[in-house]
């Protein structure tokens, strides 16, 4: 960009940032800074409109001026997927946080994008009630900003992921249309299935401005349980028996760490004498594996692996792969880890989706990656590189886009002809 064209664009954006202090008001319009950067592109400024009808007006006058929009929840995810090719104005859904209708007698709730899940899990609470889903970082975590990214936990085993628990959504498109589909009862068949679409598409077909979902009754009780296990087979061999029972059990999944034996964790929900039963059953199931009760936190094992002390050393991955194949994908990891002498822990549901953190040198994590992503995708799994250290040589974050990318950039132009929401974050440079 020459100095005429970057001048000419400075006071575009400058006057464009008046107009929208004029429609909302000051204090709904202000400057970015670092801590607002999208994958390490700083954007210019930050709007957080009061109401779904201000925030389709901002983004239908987004999309005329040629202004890229990225939308924001609690930001605990902006850092996942590519960087985006451009970043002028961050969307914030953080004056849209109302719990708008809560039918409990038809378990469904309907909840803006901007509201938590720790906010809406304490208020479903109250009459015995919750939303099935354990994605990372409740407490900042939005609506809007899980749905978009499509993140769920362990609970996805027993309850499905975001796609089943999700009924009805709005979403505000770039022309300014508030767009509904689905409704707020749990059997619905009318229209385009809008809501799972925009579910895992990283705000690059519209903003999600509310959402409706089917709840399910809080347990009486519930207990989890950890097994030991002397090696990956037996882990294996433990996962497939417990499977292949007749335990009712809510979640489960394995943990992993380099120079560790592996455990599997296992939760009950149900009556003190269901779950009594359970563990009489799983202790059978398990035979000479040591099998101890845990604790509740032992669930948050996922969202500890992005805590580490030194984040230009690490990296993290989300990984997908064969069930059936969980010990043979593991000894991959462990191989791979060993050769470049890299430390790693990882966390694997029962549904074969997981979590992969890589600690060592920068040049070595990204050999790694790549090499991991090649034996993944060579055996129908899938490697995403959800958070990459600034010192490492960047890959793309999502890898082979199959033979999908075609139908997914014509629903992509059809919604979004302009590239106005997140260009270049999804896959295929969407």
């Amino acid at each position: 960009m020459d100095a005429a064209t970057k001048s000419k664009s400075t006071n575009v954006h400058s006057s464009f940032r008046y107009d929208l202090m004029a429609f909302l008001g000051h204090d709904y319009v202000q400057p970015a800074g670092p801590a607002d950067a999208v994958a390490g592109v700083e954007p210019k400024v930050i709007v957080s409109p009061a109401n779904e009808m201000q925030l389709a007006e901002v983004l239908r006058r987004s999309d005329e001026a040629g202004i890229a929009v990225i939308p924001r929840g609690g930001g605990t995810k902006l850092g996942w997927g590519n960087p985006p090719s451009r970043a002028e104005l961050i969307l914030s859904t953080a004056r849209l946080s109302e719990i708008t209708e809560h039918a409990w007698a038809d378990l469904t709730v309907s909840v803006d994008a901007g509201c938590t899940i720790q906010k809406l899990q304490q208020t479903l609470a109250l009459h015995g009630q919750r939303l099935a889903l354990d994605p990372l970082w409740p407490n900042k975590a939005t609506i809007g900003g899980v749905l978009s990214s499509n993140d769920s936990g362990a609970l996805r085993l027993r309850f499905g992921g975001l796609r089943d628990l999700i009924i009805g959504i709005t979403l505000a498109l770039p022309d300014g249309t508030l767009a509904s589909s689905g409704g707020r009862v749990v059997k619905n068949v009318a229209g385009y299935d809008l809501p799972k679409l925009a579910t895992g598409a990283f705000g690059t077909l519209g903003v999600i401005t509310r959402a409706v979902f089917r709840l399910h009754p809080l347990p009486r009780s519930s207990r989890s349980f950890s097994v030991t296990a002397t090696s990956n087979e037996e882990m294996r061999r433990l996962i497939h028996a417990v499977q292949n029972s007749k335990l009712a059990h809510t979640a489960l999944q394995a943990r992993f760490e380099n120079g560790a034996t592996p455990a599997v964790d296992i939760l009950f929900e149900g009556t003190e004498a269901g779950l009594k039963a359970q563990e009489t059953h799983l202790r059978v199931l398990a035979e000479t594996a040591p099998v101890a009760e845990a604790s509740p936190e032992i669930w948050k094992t996922r969202q500890d692996l992005w805590s580490f002390p030194k984040p230009e050393s690490a990296a993290v991955a989300k990984i997908s792969f064969l069930p059936a194949e969980i010990d043979r994908f593991m000894e991959t990891i462990a191989k791979s880890a060993k050769v470049r002498q890299l430390r790693w822990k990882a966390v694997a549901q029962a549904t074969g989706i997981g979590c992969l953190r890589l600690e060592g040198d920068a040049m070595k994590l990204r050999d790694s990656l790549q090499d991991l992503r090649e034996q993944f995708e060579r055996s129908t799994g899938s490697l995403v590189a959800l958070y990459q250290p600034a010192g490492m040589p960047s890959i793309d974050t999502w890898g082979n886009t199959g033979d999908a990318l075609p139908l997914m950039k014509s629903i992509k132009q059809q919604l979004d002809p302009k590239n106005t929401l997140s260009p270049g974050r999804f896959i295929g440079g969407i």
